[in-house]
């Protein structure tokens, strides 16, 4: 007994079967996680390690070196993907090798550090010890702000922290997280000609402090039955209190601290992070979510919480979103749900209209029936819904009802002629239920490639393969099964008058007719699809070609790098400036400045750049998307006429991976000299192109540096060092840490520093006094500097897989690289490089092709899957010939499509011309399978070729027009649109196409003519 008829003879199991994927599909789609994007692992990691002092080239050769040496011998690293060398600062980014998961890294993180603890002793004095950042990838899906204005920088972080032990125990919320904490310190402002009067050296007041305010452990003692502990005073309860502090001068006096010295408790002078919402300085709040988690639902537990925490904020203070995760999953799932619908209703239209009201509400009955149960097993699976996996569902709404629609029509045209729907179910689900298998098989293989590949493009749009293949299988089971039982249910057999043949009709006797005219003149039929095939494969030449597309997110950003070199409170004063010139402008809601680094990684695809204080960023929101290109144009133009020194980005939104430059070419050898100079050689390239906007290079511009002479013979006589030289200077400028002030949780470093007035005048460098340990008191820097020179640094040193490298960079004017790249790409190429030095790409052109190679290891198992298994299906080498010799012809319709609507073959493209070989090859298989049938019964081959052809156009038409018509809803997706039109232009064409060229194929592989009686 078949599935169908026992379906039919044993309805109660099937109907189990269907209540289960019902209720089971709504409880799922109430319970399962919802993302905005899908989850992807970031598997990078930061190694940052301090080197106060230190010249960049130092930093590089005496840290960034031992430490790369290290991470090397990481059998998990796939490269060194960055590393960066600033004066002081070494900052390492790693990458791993795509075949470990989130569950791997753990281990992986450890691995490293074990690696990077036995390299310490390797690293000079004076380096710190490296610390790891494995929670780079971390999202803050709800990035908040805090602001208040009149409130001090502590005022708000006490508040920050208030909300923050509130928020992370909200259910679902796995960590949250502060940022822009201004470090309070303790300045003593000493004169440095008083304290050369009372002969007193900064290193003695250093000491003293440092030991004054110490934990102490005194011991304990017994004293009867009781054993104390014992505790001197002397420790500081104030910063008052630091003032009354005795230092011995050379006078062997005493003096009060207070008295040569002027104590403040302040925020650090330079500082490191700043934040402003709206011109106001503000802390910034990052809320992360529990893996698999409904965010949506946690969302709303949150904002529970947060309108219960009022209370907790004061009057002045206010907590506003940035970016609210929840609120856009939210609303991003609400419009794919209205686009599911639309999609579903419009499939159900065209049912209905084609194929009767009853057949239409059968078949339209099981596409839901189908969608729920894939909601289920997407629940029992852990796969969440997101842009990808709800797209997939949209794209799979018209191929699933293809196998109904062949068993349905199966059974209408025998129950109309009187066969009983036992006996109809039979026959229908019994003819076709391997062809359809097959078919099914294929066209879930046709998706395998992004499935399979390991590349991050891959991991972003895998959950697309994995709903197509739920969704398709279950797709064939409700057609063997479900189909038949509600087409015993709903249709009503016939008699043996209603014995008229269904296929009687204008439409199909037309269509019967061309196909004769194609078969009879089969080399008219092949010369021209072969011409179509030719104007296909030249007007795909002219499609264009992207990556991935700007996300629809209201929102865009305006990075900014000030000169390098420049102090970070001039960055501050530019960006504060710049943003108050955005929220003038109409449209623009809000703006969120970071000054010294990157915001917290917000979302997935959020690239943070390293920190710096000549960088910041704005973000800016704005009230409709529609209006960020012209607010973008806007603020560009601004800078560019009002601020020239400032060197911006301006950029949108992403979706999936990308970087800021879709164009980059790398240079790479020993000599940093050479690789500026072969940056300039491509930035001048780029610059002679009037399409090339943000022409710049990573390393940036050298920086001045003051390099007073030091005099080490005189030194030596004076007893002062080198290091004694770099302490006074440091005293005199900057502050020379003397101990800490314990103040409850926080620990407030001393720094002594000479008065304002002797710190502004850089001319006083020579007066700066130094201890010399010889004469038993101070003298003049001058005594020990010989001289003065400015010198020219590199302000940074970037490497990648070790070796030094400097990245040439561009964006085109306008959406697209291709064009611009191909232009001064041979230009770039034909730049003479020295020996030892090479030129690779980055940018879009480096992700396109990593992705597509991630797609390569994968897509010849897919293809091979799939050519084995139209073999096996027919067991013969002939007809799966016939089908893959059609697949090609999609790229007519393809290129006619994109060209059409001015689209680019994106990677979203590349997927549905992907998805285009399973739905053609499933046609064409339902079409030779009904050929080999009607021949093997014993019908004349060439009436058997037309009969298939005009009993198989309905299914095939109908298969095709529901997938194109569903599609509808995504052309106003910017993510899907590209995608689309590749399905719907391509499946169009290429299903007249297949309806004609199969059916000639066939008649010449066979050597059937319209005069013989067989093959």
């Amino acid at each position: 007994m078949s599935i169908g008829a026992y379906s039919v003879r044993t309805p109660v199991i099937s109907w189990l079967v269907v209540v289960i994927m019902v209720f089971g599909g709504i409880f799922g789609f109430q319970k399962m996680g919802k993302l905005e994007d899908p989850a992807f692992t970031i598997k990078m990691a930061k190694i940052i390690t301090q080197y106060p002092g230190a010249s960049a080239q130092e930093v590089h050769d005496e840290v960034t070196y031992h430490l790369e040496d290290a991470i090397q011998k990481l059998p998990q690293l796939k490269r060194l993907k960055m590393s960066v060398s600033r004066p002081g600062l070494s900052d390492i980014t790693i990458e791993f090798k795509d075949e470990y998961g989130a569950a791997d890294l753990p281990n992986v993180f450890d691995e490293l550090r074990r690696k990077i603890t036995d390299v310490r002793p390797k690293l000079p004095p004076g380096a710190q010890a490296p610390i790891v950042i494995d929670d780079f990838g971390d999202v803050y899906g709800v990035y908040l702000m805090l602001t208040g204005d009149g409130y001090s920088w502590r005022d708000l972080y006490d508040v920050a922290d208030d909300i923050k032990r509130q928020l992370v125990l909200v259910k679902g919320v796995r960590k949250v997280s502060i940022d822009g904490e201004q470090q309070e310190v303790v300045y003593l402002d000493m004169s440095r000609s008083r304290l050369a009067e009372l002969g007193i050296d900064p290193a003695t007041i250093a000491g003293v402090l440092g030991s004054q305010n110490s934990v102490v452990d005194a011991g304990n003692v017994r004293v009867g039955d009781d054993y104390l502990r014992i505790k001197p005073t002397g420790e500081f309860d104030s910063v008052q209190e630091i003032g009354d502090v005795l230092i011995s001068s050379q006078e062997r006096s005493l003096v009060r601290l207070k008295d040569i010295a002027t104590i403040t408790r302040a925020y650090e002078a330079v500082p490191v992070k700043m934040y402003y919402q709206n011109g106001q300085r503000a802390l910034s709040v990052g809320i992360s979510m529990a893996q698999g988690e409904n965010v949506v639902e946690v969302g709303k537990r949150l904002n529970q919480r947060i309108a219960d925490l009022q209370s907790l904020i004061p009057v002045g203070m206010s907590l506003e979103a940035v970016y609210d995760q929840p609120a856009e999953v939210d609303k991003s799932v609400g419009g794919f749900i209205v686009s599911v619908g639309q999609a579903v209703a419009i499939v159900i239209a065209v049912l209905l209209l084609f194929m009767g009201l009853r057949t239409g509400l059968i078949i339209g009955s099981v596409l839901l029936i189908t969608v729920a149960g894939t909601l289920l097993l997407m629940y029992l699976f852990g796969i969440e819904l997101q842009r990808i996996s709800l797209g997939a569902l949209v794209i799979a709404l018209g191929m699933l009802v293809d196998n109904a629609i062949v068993v349905a029509e199966g059974m209408q045209v025998r129950m109309q002629s009187g066969v009983k729907a036992l006996e109809a179910a039979t026959e229908a689900v019994g003819k076709t239920i391997w062809a359809l298998l097959g078919g099914t098989a294929i066209g879930i293989l046709a998706f395998s490639a992004i499935g399979l590949s390991p590349d991050n493009t891959g991991e972003f749009a895998g959950s697309l393969f994995y709903v197509i293949l739920i969704s398709l299988s279950l797709s064939w089971i409700t057609a063997v099964s479900t189909t038949p039982l509600l087409c015993a249910l709903l249709l009503k057999p016939g008699g043996p008058e209603q014995d008229l043949d269904p296929y009687d009709g204008k439409m199909f006797q037309a269509y019967r007719a061309v196909v004769a005219f194609a078969v009879d003149h089969r080399r008219f039929t092949l010369v021209l699809v072969a011409g179509l095939f030719v104007l296909g494969v030249v007007g795909f030449g002219n499609v264009k070609s992207g990556f991935f597309p700007a996300s629809s997110t209201p929102l865009f950003f305006v990075d900014i790098y000030e000169p390098e070199g420049s102090d970070i409170r001039r960055t501050r004063d530019d960006t504060l400036k710049i943003a108050n010139f955005l929220r003038e402008q109409p449209g623009v809601q809000q703006t969120t400045t970071v000054i010294g680094g990157a915001h917290q990684r917000f979302t997935l695809v959020y690239d943070a750049r390293e920190p710096t204080p000549v960088y910041s960023q704005i973000i800016v929101r704005t009230d409709d998307p529609s209006q960020v290109q012209e607010l973008q144009q806007l603020v560009a133009e601004k800078i560019r006429s009002e601020a020239p020194w400032i060197d911006p980005i301006v950029k949108s939104l992403r979706i999936g991976p990308g970087r800021d430059a879709k164009i980059e070419a790398r240079f790479s050898g020993p000599d940093a000299t050479v690789l500026r100079q072969l940056s300039e050689q491509a930035e001048a390239i780029m610059r002679d192109d009037a399409e090339a906007v943000d022409i710049r290079n990573d390393w940036r511009s050298p920086v001045k540096l003051v390099t007073p002479i030091f005099n080490e013979q005189v030194g030596r006589q004076l007893g002062i060092s080198r290091e004694d030289l770099g302490d006074a200077m440091k005293y005199a400028f900057d502050g020379l840490p003397a101990g800490s002030y314990r103040d409850g949780n926080r620990v407030l470093p001393l720094k002594m520093r000479a008065t304002e007035s002797e710190r502004v005048d850089v001319d006083a460098m020579r007066d700066v006094q130094i201890w010399s340990a010889v004469l038993g008191q101070t003298v003049p820097a001058s005594a020990v500097i010989s001289g003065y020179r400015t010198d020219w640094e590199n302000a940074l040193l970037r490497g990648r897989n070790r070796i030094q490298t400097i990245i040439a960079s561009c964006n085109p004017s306008g959406e697209l690289a291709t064009p611009l790249f191909d232009r001064i790409r041979p230009q770039i190429e034909a730049i003479e490089l020295p020996a030892g030095y090479s030129v690779s790409w980055g940018g879009e052109y480096e992700d396109n092709a990593n992705a597509q190679q991630g797609l390569g290891r994968s897509l010849p198992v897919g293809i091979l899957l799939m050519i084995l298994t139209s073999i096996v299906l027919f067991g013969k080498l002939r007809q799966p010939l016939i089908i893959w010799l059609t697949v090609p012809l999609a790229i007519v319709g393809i290129s006619a499509g994109l060209l059409a609507t001015n689209g680019a073959f994106d990677f979203m493209s590349m997927l549905g011309a992907l998805s285009l070989i399973g739905l053609l090859i499933k046609n064409a298989i339902v079409l030779i399978e009904e050929i080999d049938q009607q021949i093997a019964e014993g019908k004349n081959s060439y009436e058997a070729i037309l009969d298939s052809a005009v009993s198989r156009a309905r299914p095939v038409v109908l298969a095709a027009g529901t997938t194109i018509l569903g599609l509808i809803p995504l052309l106003s997706d910017v993510f899907f649109v590209n995608m689309s039109v590749t399905i719907m232009a391509g499946l169009g064409f290429a299903s007249v196409l297949t309806l004609t060229v199969v059916p000639t194929l066939y008649a010449v592989f066979f050597g059937i003519r319209k005069e013989k009686n067989g093959s």
